[in-house]
């Protein structure tokens, strides 16, 4: 089995455990997923099988779409809902469906984010949660990442409790740490607050309608049917394709660097595809002369 099993993780589990689950139920050692998500987070994780965990570095790179739910009136330590409390600061009036789209909107483009206290970030070759949980005090580093878009879902306000969610859904770039980015909002609102709650929809082409649970996957495997699975040509959809004949197929295949191609691709890495089929990851020699492999497949793949 050479693909994709675009999984919907559900909540409890981590990322290794359904790494596991997959390779118990189908036999399978060579896996590997693209991606961590939190226990507490459901969504699309890709699961790559055989020769497709040669292109997990590719598709943890894409962008991903979350939808969110942001909290203020109430901050935590782990910047979600799994933390303890920090600040408190009631919302005595209900924001504006007007003001929270503006403040929104702010964060689209090119951001900085302070990594979060309770990540695996290493700083002097100790993870940032080690400290925490040692209550030592650490400089966070800060990180450059992109949102690519940011749309406003929805709000409530709880006039006992006086908190106030806003739902949205972002499209941001690898290394986006999304609670931070509420926790950012709610300050740009005025107020203390966490994440309370997330979903990823999707991981660069990858969505929510691709993929399988657990169950179904057992179920194919009970009954003796195929698993579907996505081609490896598909998750990397987002790369640009250079479309090659039979003589250039097997320089690929025996990894040969090849002329520099005009026009010039516009992606660091590129496919080579033979009818529409991978055969190889390339990308710009140093010499920016010519073109070499990083990954070569050698596979009859699913359309």
């Amino acid at each position: 089995m050479d693909g994709i099993l675009p999984l919907w993780k559900t909540k409890g589990m981590t990322s290794h455990d359904c790494v596991f689950k997959v390779r118990k139920i189908l036999g399978i050692k060579k896996v590997g997923h693209t991606g961590t998500l939190d226990p507490e987070v459901e969504g699309v994780l890709p699961i790559c099988i055989g020769e497709a965990t040669k292109i997990v570095p590719f598709l943890t790179d894409t962008t991903k779409t979350y939808r969110a739910k942001v909290t203020l009136g109430y901050s935590t330590d782990t910047e979600d809902q799994t933390g303890a409390m920090q600040k408190q600061e009631n919302v005595d009036a209900e924001i504006s469906e007007e003001t929270v789209n503006c403040v929104l909107q702010e964060f689209c483009g090119d951001i900085t984010q302070q990594v979060p206290l309770y990540s695996a970030v290493k700083v002097n070759g100790k993870k940032l949660y080690e400290y925490a949980r040692a209550n030592e005090p650490v400089e966070r580093p800060y990180r450059q990442v992109k949102i690519h878009n940011i749309r406003f879902l929805a709000t409530t306000y709880d006039k006992v409790g006086k908190t106030q969610a806003i739902e949205f859904e972002v499209t941001c770039s690898k290394g986006t740490y999304v609670r931070t980015l509420c926790v950012d909002i709610g300050k740009a609102l005025g107020f203390p607050s966490h994440m309370s709650h997330l979903v990823r929809k999707a991981t660069g082409n990858l969505s929510e309608q691709d993929t399988l649970t657990l169950d179904q996957i057992q179920e194919c495997v009970d009954s003796n049917q195929p698993v579907p699975l996505l081609s490896i040509n598909k998750g990397l959809a987002h790369l640009d394709k250079l479309e090659i004949d039979e003589n250039i197929k097997e320089k690929v295949w025996h990894g040969q660097k090849l002329p520099l191609p005009s026009p010039r691709p516009d992606t660091a890495f590129f496919r080579m595809t033979y009818h529409n089929q991978i055969v190889a990851i390339y990308q710009i020699h140093d010499n920016k002369k010519e073109i070499k492999p990083a990954r070569v497949f050698r596979l009859n793949e699913r359309k």
